[in-house]
C-alpha cells in the first residue's frame, strides 16, 4: 500500500508567506518610492530642469551683455536711445507717434 503524504499546514503557510513577500518586494520595486517608475519620472523631471536651466543661462547672458553694454565703460548709443524711448516714452521733435 502507498501511502499518500499531503501537505502540512506548517509548509503551505510557509510558502503563501514567501509568496506574499515575493510579491510586496516586486510590488515595492516596480511602484514604490525608488521603483522603476518613480526613476522614470526623476528622469523625466531633471531633463525638464535641465532644459530651464539652458534657458535661463541664456537669458542671463543675454541681461548681462545689455548690462555691459549701458555700463560706463562701455556706452552703446543706440541701445542708450531705445531703453530710453521704451521705458520714459521719450521721442524726438521731428518724429510721429502712432499709437
Amino acid at each position: 500500500m502507498t501511502r499518500k503524504s499531503t501537505p502540512s499546514v506548517a509548509t503551505l503557510l510557509f510558502f503563501a508567506a514567501a509568496f506574499l513577500l515575493s510579491a510586496y518586494f516586486t510590488f515595492a520595486a516596480v511602484q514604490g518610492d525608488y521603483g522603476l517608475f518613480r526613476r522614470v519620472e526623476i528622469m523625466a523631471e531633471a531633463e525638464g530642469l535641465a532644459k530651464d536651466l539652458e534657458r535661463l543661462e541664456l537669458e542671463i547672458g543675454q541681461m548681462e551683455n545689455l548690462t555691459r553694454r549701458l555700463s560706463d565703460d562701455y556706452l552703446d548709443l543706440d541701445l542708450l536711445d531705445e531703453q530710453a524711448r521704451s521705458v520714459l516714452g521719450l521721442a524726438r521733435a521731428d518724429e510721429i507717434v502712432v499709437d
